[in-house]
């Protein structure tokens, strides 16, 4: 059952993983310890030996579930002799609070303190020595992110400035903790930022950036694609199913994205006030799963082809809830989209652009 693929490289670093990412964030919330066990082993014996997670998790991120992801990952790593090894584990540090006191309190800066202590803590609940690549969740300093797309610079706060977080990175890199770092929910400026800081000050540079990338939000398009390119630094995209509405199960009379007994549009309601409910992501979805029924395709390995083929993309983050759910994803990594559908479906973005941005 394994698959044949051929690994990548993460930016200009020695990390060669698969070109499809094992993500968790259901991991103790929608999925529990047993399932994800399963989830895991068949991953791995499917060649997926990419594996993302992150401090925070699961999701929606509660103070009783943090680092709950974590936690049933290193069981597995505890309870599967040599899995550790053959895997290339991601993880992430959360930025400032965003409404989870419980993390780091209310006025978290990333500070170096912070990013070194969430680390080893990381390494704890992974029961692990090292990580294979440690990254910011999401950026310290204000920016749009997370469906916020206007940038207002009467929000900017006080928090550690890139040179530290590069700081503290380097101190876990240096002692043998951290293999290589990447951030996550960045823009063209602040990757450009980390890497230039990092060549001027002698500091590891960033190696990826972790980015929702989909069909309903192709922003990494509108010049992060270049940036990376560029400078080097690889994309993992995150959302490639827009968090289920390019699978077709949301479409429907209404297009409420709520009508799906326990999806996560359904159970989750600060999701569905988020980017992944609006009306006109809702809307531009179902044009998409309508042409990939009209070309023979299911929605799912439609959107996952996109991604999977895409130059700008180095590795493609799925999630699940079940084992069939992880099969049906690798198995579309053997769909190609031909011209004129990719051409179709350059058309429906024309019109209606990045709603889920």
């Amino acid at each position: 059952m394994t698959h044949p693929f051929i690994p990548v490289a993460l930016g200009r670093s020695d990390l060669r993983v698969a070109p499809i990412c094992l993500g968790t964030m259901t991991f103790g919330e929608q999925v529990d310890s047993a399932l994800a066990h399963r989830i895991l082993d068949r991953a791995l014996e499917r060649g997926v030996d990419f594996l993302d997670t992150a401090e925070m998790y699961a999701v929606p991120a509660r103070a009783d579930t943090f680092g709950a992801t974590e936690t049933i990952i290193g069981e597995w790593f505890a309870s599967r002799p040599g899995a550790r090894q053959r895997m290339v584990l991601a993880t992430k540090v959360a930025g400032p609070s965003r409404g989870m006191p419980w993390i780091r309190g209310d006025h978290s800066g990333l500070s170096r303190a912070e990013i070194v202590s969430a680390c080893e803590a990381s390494l704890r609940r992974l029961k692990t020595d090292v990580i294979d690549l440690y990254q910011l969740h999401w950026p310290a300093r204000n920016l749009p992110v997370f469906g916020n797309n206007r940038f207002d610079p009467s929000l900017d706060a006080p928090c550690a400035p890139i040179t530290e977080q590069l700081e503290a990175l380097s101190s876990l890199v240096l002692s043998g903790k951290v293999r290589a770092v990447g951030l996550s929910n960045e823009t063209a400026y602040g990757v450009h930022e980390f890497v230039r800081l990092a060549e001027q000050h002698g500091l590891p540079t960033v190696v990826s950036v972790q980015n929702a990338y989909n069909l309903l939000n192709r922003s990494h398009e509108n010049g992060l694609d270049e940036t990376g390119h560029r400078l080097g630094v690889s994309l993992l995209a995150y959302s490639p199913l827009a968090f289920g509405l390019l699978t077709g199960k949301y479409d429907g009379p209404g297009l409420t994205g709520s009508a799906v007994a326990n999806s996560r549009m359904a159970l989750y309601e600060r999701f569905r006030l988020q980017r992944w409910g609006r009306p006109m992501s809702l809307q531009a979805a179902a044009l998409y799963n309508a042409l990939a029924r009209e070309h023979g395709l299911t929605p799912t390995a439609m959107a996952l082809a996109f991604c999977y083929r895409n130059w700008r993309v180095a590795s493609t983050i799925i999630g699940m809830t079940s084992v069939a759910q992880l099969d049906e994803c690798i198995d579309a990594w053997d769909v190609t989209l031909s011209p004129e559908l990719l051409e179709a479906i350059d058309a429906i973005r024309w019109t209606h652009r990045d709603p889920a941005q």
